[in-house]
Formats: structure tokens, C-alpha cells, sequence
């Protein structure tokens, strides 16, 4: 009778998915352009790996001039949060100022996609949509999560008035 048994072989599956999400990772997304990290807050004590945070960002419209957008949201540590590989929860706030006269410029469309930021390493980001109210003449900007099969309900808005000539 033999007692030794041969240890049980990985499923083919789990070598090629490993490969598969180590070739992807200098695909992700990094950084929005733009963006500058104004400050962050540990909120959770983690033994392994960075505590959890919330962390400010600063986006600069690119198409809009004198705009400044001010995202907090949450950042996850720990282990997978360390390697890349946590999903920050879908909970965030944002607050847009003016920093200096906000004049349109020309061709600027209705609804406009402004920035875009990752939350998990393939299928999940949180994005910044600038909506012009004409008639009142605000720009509008709605911070939304997006994820690949059902977003999140979860959203904010601010809203920024456009100069006007003197009359």
C-alpha cells in the first residue's frame, strides 16, 4: 500500500489567469491627467499593508479654464489594496470652484465626459461628467461609478455659475 499521495496539480485554469491579469496590469489605467493629490486621512488601522484612507484629489478641466474639481473617496489598504488588487467601495464626494473668470470655449458640447479614474484593476472607475445648463449658465459636474456589468447608484454633484460679460 502507498502511503504517499501525489499532491493534487493546479487546475490549468488558475496558471493562465494569473498570467492573463499580470499582462493586463501595465494596461490599467493610471492616474487622470490632471490630477493632483491634495491630501489623505487614514481611517482604518491595517497590520499588513497601508491602512485604509480617504484621500482629496484635485482634477483641472481640461476644456474649461479657471475650473478646479475637488474628489474625496475612499481608498482601500491592507494586503490587496498594497498589490493593486482591492476595490475601493463606491463612495465618494464631489465639490468644483472656480479659481479664476470661467468663459466658455467654443464648440464645447452639451455632455462631456471629463475624468475618469480607475477603482479596481479591470473593470471598475469613477468618472466626472461636465453638463452645461445653458439657460442658467452653470456647468454642472456628476461624479458617478461605472462597473463592466451594473453601475452604482451612488453619486454627487456640484455646480459652477459661468462669468458674464458686463453689460
Amino acid at each position: 500500500m502507498n502511503l504517499l499521495r501525489a499532491a493534487p496539480a493546479l487546475p490549468l485554469a488558475l496558471p493562465s489567469a494569473l498570467a492573463l491579469s499580470l499582462a493586463l496590469l501595465p494596461a490599467l489605467p493610471g492616474p487622470a491627467s490632471g490630477q493632483t493629490r491634495v491630501g489623505e486621512i487614514s481611517t482604518t488601522f491595517r497590520l499588513v499593508g497601508p491602512n485604509d484612507k480617504v484621500v482629496v484629489e484635485r482634477y483641472d478641466d481640461p476644456r474649461v479654464g479657471n475650473v478646479s474639481c475637488y474628489v474625496s473617496r475612499a481608498d482601500t489598504g491592507g494586503l490587496s489594496g498594497w498589490v493593486g488588487l482591492a476595490e475601493d467601495p463606491s463612495r465618494f464626494s464631489i465639490a468644483c470652484r472656480a479659481t479664476g473668470p470661467v468663459a466658455l470655449p467654443a464648440g464645447l458640447p452639451q455632455t462631456e465626459s471629463v475624468f475618469r479614474q480607475s477603482a479596481s484593476p479591470l473593470f471598475k472607475a469613477l468618472t466626472v461628467t461636465r453638463i452645461l445648463d445653458a439657460e442658467k449658465r452653470v456647468l454642472v459636474y456628476l461624479i458617478t461609478s461605472t462597473k463592466l456589468v451594473d453601475g452604482s447608484p451612488f453619486n454627487s454633484v456640484t455646480a459652477v455659475p459661468i462669468e458674464t460679460a458686463a453689460r
